[in-house]
This record gives C-alpha cells, sequence and structure tokens, in this order.
C-alpha cells in the first residue's frame, strides 16, 4: 500500500521537462502511482448503474414559466424555491443524472462564518434548508452530518482574520469559539500543535452529502407541482426580438422537444458559458481541475470536525473513519477544451501539482504520513475573476438568468442563493444585497475578455486561502481602463486601485512612482516573477489589521480640509438621458437617490437637468436632457437598471454613455474658489454660482461642466471635462493651486473625509436592502410634492409605521482601527454590526456608521439611540462608543456653503 509521506517523496525526486506556461490540460497522472483508483467517498451517488441515458425520465410540457438548466446544486436550489414560494409551473432539465457535472464530486464543506454579512445570511439559510427543511417536508434525511469546523492560524495576522469573524458571528447567534494550541490540542489530538498561534472552533459547521441533498430538494419541489427532467440536454436556446429592439427569451431546445418560455436560469456550472453561448449571453468564467484525495482508515479521527488551514492552503474534511485532503494551489490546470461529454467523470490526479496540499496535511496531522490513499478525485470546477458567483439577470437578454461560477463553494452557498435566485425571478430583484454577486458588476467590455478571465481567475484561486485585508487589491489584469490622466499622476507617485476595469487613485506615495506591472501569475507556469515591483511591495505594507503604514493619508484629508486638494473622479460613469420622455423617466426613476420598488437604494446619483447646447457634448442631440454621474463600480449596474425600466415602463427617451469621452475633477477645500476663480471664466461667488448647481463654462480656454457639489463636505466644484481638454485643464488648475499648496489626493483620502462628514457611500452604508429613511436620508425623497416614484407607497408606509432598524454613527476615544463587520453592542446585547469605519482625521477619532436593530422587535427611536450604552466590539476586544444622531463633523452643513468661521 502506498502512503501519503512517499507519494510526497517520489514526487518530489521526480525530474521532470517544464510544462508550457497555463497550458498543462492533459489528463495524465505525472506521480509514481500511490492509486490509480477514482472515485467519491460517497456511499451513494446518482450515476446510472449501465451508464446508458434511456431517454427524458418524464415527457417535456409544451411551455413552461421558467426552465432551469442544470441538476446540480444551484439548479435543484433553485427549482425547489421556485415551488416554494409558489411558481410551480417550472421545469429542471439535466443533461445527464442529478450532479452529474461537478456537484457529485464536491467536499460538501459548510462555513458559517465568512467576512461577508450576506454571505453570513445565505450560508444560515443553506444550512436551515439541509439540516431542517427539507427533512421536516419530506421526512428524508440530507445526509447533513454536524461536526463542527476548526480554522487554523499559524500567526497573528490570521488569528486577528478569525477573531473579526467570530465579533460578526456574535450579531447572527453563530457560535464560536478562539481556542489556544492547548485547547486545540485537547478537541483534536491528532493534530500537531506546534506551530499554531490559535484556532477557531465553531461547533456547528458540517459536511453535506451531494446526493442526498439533490435528490431530497428536487423531490420536495415535485411534491409542490415542478418537474424535473434528466437525461434531456439542451441544444438550443430561441430569443426574439420584440418591436422596441428588446432581445428576450422564447424557448428552449432539446433533442426530445421545445419547450416556450419566457425565463431560462442558466445553472450549468462549468458548462454555462456554452449554454450562454446559444443564447447571445457572455458568462465570464473559466473551468480548471480541482482536486482532493481520500485516505484509508485513520485511528482516533472518528467525530473530528473539519479543518481549514489557511496557511498551508488545505483542508481536511471528515469522511468517516478517514479524511479527504484537498486545497488551493498558485499552479492550478486549466481545463481548455470543456467537454460535453464529461458526466460523473474525473481527470487523472497531477500529483506535482497537488503534493504541496499533502505536505500542509502531514504537517497538520502527522498521522498522515503513515496513511494510505483510497482514492483520488480530480475534477472540473468553474471559477470567476473575483471567486464570487454569476447570477441576475443577463444584460444582453431579458429572462435569461445566470445561477453559475460557484468556485467550488456551489453546496454551502446553494440554498441562500437559490432562495435569493428564486425571488429575483418572480420578483425582478432579490431581498438582499447581491451586488456581488451580480454579472453586472462587471463592465461588459470585460465579460468576453479571455485575458482578464483567465488572469483574474487565476490570481482569485491561488489567493483563496490567503488573508483578506482591508486594502487589498488585485495584480492580474491591471490597467484594463485607463483615464486621461492616468500617467501624469503615475509620475507623481499615484498608488493606483481598481474599480470595475478603471485604474483609479488610491493614494499618493511621496517616494518613487509605482506603475502596475503585468501579471506574472505569481512566478506559476515557468513565467518569470515580477522583481523590484514597487507596486507591490507598497501594496504588501497595507496587509495588516492595524493601521497601515501609509496611514499617513492624513496629509491628503488635512489639506483638503484646511487648503484645497484635487480628486480625479474619471471612472465615475457618464450617461445622458435624453428624449421626449426623460422628464417623466428620471422622475419616475430619481429622487435624489435611485430607488426601486421596494424602495431599497439602488444608487447613489447625481442627476442634472441640462440644457445641451451645441459643442457641449457634441452627439446629444440639443434641448434638455439629464446628465447622470454614477460612481465607477456601479456605473454598469445602473446602466443596465435604468435601460431595464426605460424599457418596461415604455418611455421615449435613450440612454447614451459617455463615460469613456470625458474625465471628472474634483477640486475641494477652503482655498478651491480662489484657485477654480483664476481657471473658470465665470463668477464663482455664492450668489453667482450658488451650491448644487452647475454651468457650462471654459477653463483655460476649454469647454467644462462645472458643479458645485462635494462628496467630502467642503466648498468645491466638479469639472467634467472632454477627454482631450483634460489635461489641459488639470495643468492650469495645477498652476493656478501652487500657491495655496494645492495637492492630489485619492479614494482612500474621499472614504476617510466622506465617513467624516456622514456622506454614505453606496454599497457599504448604503445598499439595495436599505431604505432613505432607515439610512438618514429623507430629505433626499420627494415625499412631500405629489410626484410618483419607485417604492412611493411602501416608503410611505414605513414613515407612517416607524423605524425597525435605523442607521447610527458612533465615534470612539481609543486610537484603533476599525473596517467594518465589527459587532454593535447595546446595554451588553448586540444589536448589529458595522458597515463602514475609517479614520476622521479633523475630528481626531475612529468614526464608523452601522445599522441598528431594537432586540425586542420595536421602533428604533431618537429615545432608544440616547438611552443606550453602546460599545463596539474589534476582533474579540470591546471598547467604549458614543452614538451620534447626526455627524459631529460640520452638523450645520457650513463648509459645503463656503462658511469657514
Amino acid at each position: 500500500m502506498a502512503f501519503l509521506g512517499s507519494a510526497v517523496r517520489r514526487v518530489v525526486s521526480a525530474v521532470r521537462p517544464p510544462l508550457s506556461p497555463l497550458c498543462r490540460t492533459t489528463t495524465r497522472s505525472y506521480s509514481s502511482e500511490p492509486t490509480k483508483e477514482k472515485s467519491v467517498p460517497y456511499e451513494k451517488t446518482l450515476k446510472q448503474a449501465d451508464g446508458v441515458s434511456s431517454g427524458p425520465t418524464k415527457p417535456l410540457p409544451r411551455s413552461a414559466d421558467v426552465v432551469v438548466i442544470g441538476g446540480g446544486s444551484l439548479g435543484c436550489q433553485t427549482i425547489y424555491h421556485l415551488a416554494k414560494m409558489g411558481l410551480t409551473n417550472v421545469v429542471l432539465l439535466e443533461r445527464d443524472r442529478l450532479t452529474a457535472g461537478t456537484t457529485w464530486h464536491t467536499a460538501g464543506l459548510l462555513w458559517q462564518l465568512r467576512p461577508s454579512d450576506v454571505e453570513v445570511e445565505l450560508l444560515a439559510h443553506t444550512r436551515n434548508v439541509i439540516s431542517k427543511d427539507l427533512e421536516e417536508e419530506t421526512g428524508l434525511h440530507t445526509g447533513w452530518i454536524q461536526n463542527g469546523g476548526l480554522f487554523i492560524a499559524s500567526n497573528k495576522q490570521r488569528l486577528d482574520e478569525y477573531k473579526r469573524l467570530m465579533s460578526l458571528g456574535k450579531v447572527y447567534g453563530i457560535e464560536s469559539h478562539v481556542l489556544s494550541p492547548a485547547e486545540t490540542k485537547d478537541l483534536y489530538p491528532l493534530m500537531n500543535v506546534d506551530d499554531l498561534y490559535g484556532t477557531l472552533y465553531v461547533p456547528k459547521d458540517g459536511t453535506m452529502d451531494p446526493a442526498g441533498t439533490c435528490t431530497t430538494l428536487t423531490r420536495a419541489a415535485s411534491a409542490r407541482g415542478a418537474t424535473v427532467i434528466e437525461n434531456c440536454p439542451v441544444t438550443g436556446i430561441q430569443v426574439r426580438t420584440d418591436d422596441f429592439g428588446m432581445k428576450k427569451v422564447k424557448a428552449v431546445e432539446t433533442p426530445h422537444g421545445t419547450i416556450e418560455t419566457p425565463c431560462v436560469v442558466n445553472c450549468a456550472g462549468v458548462w454555462a458559458a456554452k449554454l450562454g453561448e446559444m443564447a447571445g449571453v457572455k458568462v465570464p468564467l473559466i473551468a480548471m481541475h480541482h482536486a482532493y484525495v481520500v485516505t484509508e482508515r485513520i485511528e482516533g479521527i472518528q467525530n473530528m470536525p473539519n479543518v481549514r488551514d489557511h496557511d498551508a492552503s488545505v483542508y481536511l474534511r471528515l469522511q468517516g473513519d478517514a479524511l479527504s485532503v484537498g486545497g488551493y494551489e498558485q499552479n492550478p490546470i486549466f481545463w481548455e477544451e470543456v467537454s460535453d461529454k464529461f458526466a460523473f467523470s474525473l481527470f487523472d490526479l497531477d500529483w506535482d501539482v497537488f503534493t504541496q496540499h499533502i505536505e500542509g496535511a502531514i504537517n497538520r496531522v502527522p498521522a498522515l504520513e503513515q496513511t494510505g490513499i483510497k482514492s483520488t478525485v480530480c475534477g472540473p470546477e468553474s471559477f470567476t475573476a473575483d471567486h464570487k458567483p454569476l447570477m441576475g439577470e443577463a444584460p444582453e437578454v431579458r429572462g435569461f438568468f445566470l445561477g453559475c461560477g460557484f468556485n467550488s463553494a456551489g453546496m454551502m452557498l446553494g440554498g441562500g442563493c437559490g432562495r435569493e435566485l428564486a425571488h429575483w425571478i418572480i420578483h425582478g430583484r432579490p431581498e438582499k444585497d447581491m451586488y456581488g454577486y451580480d454579472i453586472r458588476r462587471f463592465h461588459h467590455s470585460l465579460t468576453d475578455n479571455q485575458r482578464w478571465i483567465r488572469e483574474r481567475s487565476h490570481e482569485s484561486y491561488a489567493k483563496n486561502y490567503s488573508v483578506v485585508f482591508p486594502f487589498d487589491e488585485p495584480l492580474a489584469s491591471r490597467n484594463m481602463r485607463k483615464d486621461p490622466f492616468h500617467q501624469v499622476l503615475t509620475e507623481q507617485g499615484c498608488v493606483f486601485q481598481e474599480r470595475h476595469g478603471w485604474e483609479r487613485p488610491g493614494w499618493f506615495n511621496k517616494s518613487k512612482p509605482a506603475p502596475v506591472k503585468d501579471y506574472d501569475y505569481y512566478g506559476a507556469y515557468d513565467i518569470k516573477k515580477n522583481v523590484n515591483y514597487k507596486y507591490n511591495e507598497l501594496l504588501g505594507k497595507e496587509y495588516t489589521f492595524d493601521f497601515p503604514p501609509h496611514h499617513d493619508v492624513v496629509s491628503e484629508c488635512l489639506s483638503c480640509r484646511n487648503g484645497v486638494a484635487v480628486f480625479d473622479m474619471s471612472y465615475f460613469g457618464k450617461f445622458y438621458l435624453t428624449g421626449p420622455d426623460a422628464k417623466k423617466a428620471a422622475d419616475w426613476l430619481f429622487t435624489l437617490l435611485y430607488l426601486s420598488d421596494a424602495p431599497s437604494v439602488l444608487a447613489s446619483v447625481i442627476l442634472t437637468l441640462i440644457t445641451v447646447c451645441f459643442s457641449f457634448p457634441p452627439a446629444i442631440p440639443q434641448g434638455e436632457a439629464y446628465y447622470l454621474a454614477i460612481g465607477g463600480g456601479v456605473a454598469e449596474h445602473n446602466w443596465n437598471h435604468i435601460r431595464t425600466v426605460l424599457q418596461d415602463q415604455g418611455f421615449r427617451c435613450q440612454l447614451t454613455d459617455y463615460s469613456e469621452d470625458m474625465g471628472m475633477i474634483s477640486i475641494q477645500g477652503p482655498k478651491s474658489r480662489e484657485v477654480l476663480q483664476e481657471v473658470l471664466e465665470a463668477d464663482l461667488s455664492n450668489e453667482a454660482f450658488p451650491f448644487s448647481s452647475h454651468k457650462v463654462v471654459k477653463a483655460a480656454g476649454h469647454q467644462v461642466r462645472a458643479m458645485r457639489l462635494s462628496f467630502v463636505g467642503e466648498l468645491g466644484w466638479e469639472l467634467h471635462i472632454p477627454r482631450d481638454s483634460c489635461l489641459p485643464v488639470y495643468q492650469a488648475v495645477m498652476a493656478a493651486g501652487a500657491k495655496h499648496s494645492i495637492i492630489n489626493s485619492g479614494y482612500r483620502a474621499i472614504d476617510s473625509l466622506s465617513i467624516e462628514k456622514g456622506y454614505r457611500h453606496w454599497h457599504a452604508d448604503l445598499r439595495p436592502d436599505d431604505t432613505p429613511l432607515e439610512a438618514g436620508l429623507a430629505f433626499t425623497c420627494k415625499l412631500k410634492s405629489s410626484i410618483p416614484f419607485q417604492g412611493r407607497d411602501r416608503l410611505e408606509k414605513q414613515k407612517e409605521e416607524g423605524l425597525r432598524r435605523r442607521i447610527v454613527c458612533f465615534t470612539i476615544d481609543e486610537k484603533v482601527p476599525m473596517f467594518g463587520l465589527e459587532a454593535i453592542f447595546r446595554n451588553g446585547v448586540p444589536i448589529g454590526h458595522l458597515r463602514r469605519s475609517d479614520y476622521g482625521f479633523f475630528i481626531d477619532k475612529t468614526i464608523a456608521y452601522g445599522y441598528i436593530r431594537n432586540p425586542d422587535g420595536g421602533v428604533v427611536s431618537a429615545d432608544f439611540i440616547k438611552s443606550g450604552e453602546f460599545t463596539l466590539e474589534r476582533m474579540g476586544v470591546t471598547y467604549k462608543a458614543k452614538a451620534h444622531l447626526k455627524s459631529p463633523f460640520d452638523p450645520e452643513n457650513k463648509r459645503v456653503k463656503g462658511i469657514y468661521a
């Protein structure tokens, strides 16, 4: 019998020629064959004994309200939740048998704690479905085993990350415990704890069975009227174009008949991109080999928790009296030619790639060195550019929904995502803030860019077990979208962040320039690793849960507060809404926020009614129009949603994208008027140019749109500039500001300045699961007018009934950093968590915002806030906090009006 230890030694001693970069697509085993057995460690799979398809298991209906394609975890969870929500004329089509693609060989681990409040909620729903709901509905056991989870920390930073998860878990009632090495040894006697810093133990984590779960899900769905058809591949998606040019799903084609339907859900996993091509939909994912090995029996391993040793990039899953060992490597093998015939199939394991996981596993559980390998499991999995799933309605075709790209997490995220996807299909939106999973988070120029998909998916895979630090940035596929100021700001030491493909200024390094280089795959695939990489060095110094070394962006913040600073905000989306119904559409879509009919907040938008003059912008028809400036990170999402509403409501208007054709700089601070008065050919006095107004003016001989606005709480103007005029205008501003010590500033400073002022960031302080009233933004709504807008009825009802949750500002006196997700306690009871936190350099305090609830379920009134004693828990340590109903900085809004006493 071969042992894990000997497998490692054999592979390490082998001499092999290098493989060509990125192209290891064969399924040969390069090891000395510790085992040839390839099989999953489950007692039951749904593979047919004879392996022969006998045609569809049920007759195809002529029509259906929804057709779900793919019988894996997501497909089964989606049809179950659709049926449970009352939509029963739904069909699931699986080309082979349920789970045949990737679900059948998944490890099936469920960890309850993640560094995301939304993901914690999604995981909690999955756990409830498989551990309780399905058994109550069907009387069948899904195979759920609650053996607990143990996260291993080999250093302080890793344990700090786990402590952050523990604090967040308290808000959601998830039991977890930080254990010392000695306590860990008591819990898991076979574990080597000599190199441990500590561990996090979550007793109610566990393990799922793919066949048992999917079988029970489909039985429950069928009992409610859904139809599940196996052995029925999809060969085409019919799409029709209506009279307005809108593409919509029409029907699903199979070898056994056609099903007419207005809605298709792509849950095809690794094969999702091919299914998307049938409808003209781009699905940005890539297939890779992903593997684990199953050991022989290990004495004393029974009933042990599952283990994640992130620093060794390995997991150990309890498998009865054995272990499954797997992980994430920096040199995964891409599956270049995805085969349609790959059902209940596995690749041969490449031991050269996998050996690193064996070494980590043996270090953690030394008994593994003399334990035999029973079988190997190497199958395909789909991965995405940010290691998050692809969900929601595709922007190219109405009625074509995505539920794919789950990065080996389809089982544990399946329940929560299946429910959200079902709600999305039925109601047009999810209940939770699913922006991080929405396909519209990616700009359309990236979703079919193979370099971007490959590089970013590789980096996300390789860093899957890395510590999630607050200020991390990707190195892969950078410089995809650059604004006109990029080169000049690089030369001045700009350290860029990547958002939506754009390079946007993060902060300014006072030493030498730090340009972003081409991606080196971390030295994998024999690609030469970047050396003398200043940007990567600076990024590495930011990897901390303390104040980072570059906390001295204080200079950028205080220069803005006391003098003048320039912010390049060109990555903003810049759209024009024109046509005879433009005003009607704007009234329907927008208050000063951008609402859905929930009425949740979909975006924060600068919406300006303009009169288009002859030359600015040149391609927009003359007359009245609306100019929209939207944060670049959500511009694609908003672009698609606005177009959807325009289509659904039948408004006669057009939306035109000028994002790439214009730059945008914001000049802010007490000295901004003095600087700009030398550059702009306009009177900038309060009387001639009041706050929240705009004009087309000349700047250094170039025509620009000047808006008196601020996102930092100071006197200032934004200049929206045609691309070719950007550099001359910028240079004129910097020249005029030199005597006022003008400086460049980045988004790290904007984050600090805006939270200090109490301005909301969309997707942090303000999300689709928040209402304007809960967010303290009632003044932005048109409730005092009679103008109808999306969500007005529900907003009025919420105002009448009182708020059950609301945002609150907190400050603490101790100088400790907070980043969001810290727990909020009132009188010792957890009532919420922070959404966002930063350091306010002017008030010289950590400042934070979070939503709180009344634990009794009552109204969260001003008295409720004023009468409580609040603490914030950061990594297990509590700090006394002061609650504020208004921002402590300039609560009377004098500074934006130019009033500096």
